[in-house]
């Protein structure tokens, strides 16, 4: 059966929500909305210092939970850029609780589109969205141009470099720098 112009392009209009809602590619793998967290992280070449101080941490159980949470997840560049050693010395058995604290410090409950969190820094007074984290720690969000800054508690920013990964239970954004809590 052959379809009219009009339906065709009724069609093509109708997918392109599908297609603008696909994921990005993340540390070469792709991302699918249908896994939780836990489930596209493993897969990412760019996260696999991320996943090992999950595991390490105990959170994989959590993160793999109904949630929803959106997670700002460094890139293994960003804990490399750390103080030598800290890296390591986190992931010792006797730091679990201070690991915890920063992973922690990465995550804000409920799902936060980067447009939405884009969306609430430009209205606030001080141009600054400010969240608090499941750590119990302050986060704030800034727009600098088109780029989604978050800086943590001890001033220090962090770029969105990848907004948007939607998940079954959340939502992650890749972030170039590790977010420190006090």
């Amino acid at each position: 059966m052959k379809l009219s112009f009009a339906a065709a392009i009724l069609t093509t209009v109708l997918a392109l929500p599908a297609l603008a809602q696909e994921n990005p590619m993340v540390g070469g793998a792709p991302m699918f909305a249908e896994k939780n967290i836990v489930e596209n992280a493993v897969n990412s070449a760019d996260h696999t210092t991320l996943v090992a101080a999950v595991q390490a941490a105990g959170l994989v159980e959590t993160l793999q939970s109904p949630g929803p949470f959106t997670v700002f997840a460094p890139v293994n560049d960003a804990f490399a850029a750390l103080p030598a050693g800290t890296v390591d010395t986190l992931l010792k058995p006797e730091n679990k609780d201070m690991l915890v604290k920063v992973l922690t410090a990465h995550v804000v409950a409920g799902k936060l589109s980067g447009a939405d969190i884009m969306r609430r820094a430009k209205a606030a007074p001080d141009g600054f969205y400010h969240m608090q984290t499941v750590s119990g720690d302050a986060l704030s969000a800034q727009v600098k141009g088109k780029n989604l800054y978050l800086i943590d508690e001890m001033g220090h920013a962090s770029k969105v470099t990848i907004a948007d990964v939607n998940q079954s239970n959340g939502v992650i954004h890749v972030v170039n720098a590790v977010l420190v809590p006090r």
